[in-house]
C-alpha cells in the first residue's frame, strides 16, 4: 500500500510567494494546503494537523508567524516550523534561532530568509521530516 502523501501547511499573505511555494512543494509530492493571512491559518489549524509548517514572520500583525507558531506547537509540539520571512531585506533587522533564550519565545524549528534557493528549502524540509 503506497505511503500517503505529507502535508505541508504554510502561511503568507504575499500570492505570488504564496503560489510559488505551493507550485515547488506540490511537484515534490507533497500535499499544500495554504492560508494568506493570520486568521485564516488559526481558523485552518483548529481542523488540522500538519506534518509541517511554513510561517511568513508579517502578515496582519508584525509577529504573525511567531503567533502561529506558538499556537500550533501549543497544540501539537511535535510539527516542525519554519518561519520565513523578509524582514532582514526590508529593514536590516536579523535575528534567528542562535541561543537558548531565542528558542525560548520563538517556537519554530528554524528560521529561513525569503529568497532561500528552492533546493536549498526542500533539504530543509526534508530534513525536518527526517526523510
Amino acid at each position: 500500500m503506497p505511503q500517503s502523501k505529507k502535508t505541508i501547511f504554510i502561511a503568507d499573505d504575499d500570492p505570488d510567494f504564496l503560489f510559488q511555494l505551493r507550485f515547488m512543494i506540490t511537484k515534490q509530492s507533497y500535499e499544500v494546503i495554504t492560508a494568506d493571512s493570520q486568521k485564516e491559518a488559526e481558523t485552518i489549524l483548529e481542523k488540522l494537523k500538519p506534518d509541517l509548517a511554513i510561517f511568513d514572520l508579517m502578515m496582519e500583525n508584525e509577529d504573525s508567524g511567531f503567533i502561529l507558531s506558538y499556537k500550533l506547537k501549543k497544540k501539537y509540539p511535535e510539527v516542525p516550523v519554519i518561519i520565513i520571512t523578509a524582514v532582514s531585506a526590508e529593514t536590516g533587522f536579523s535575528f534567528g534561532l542562535g541561543g537558548e533564550e531565542d528558542k525560548k519565545w520563538i517556537r519554530a524549528d528554524m528560521y529561513l530568509e525569503k529568497g532561500i534557493p528552492n533546493e536549498q528549502l526542500m533539504l530543509d524540509i526534508k530534513k525536518l521530516l527526517k526523510e
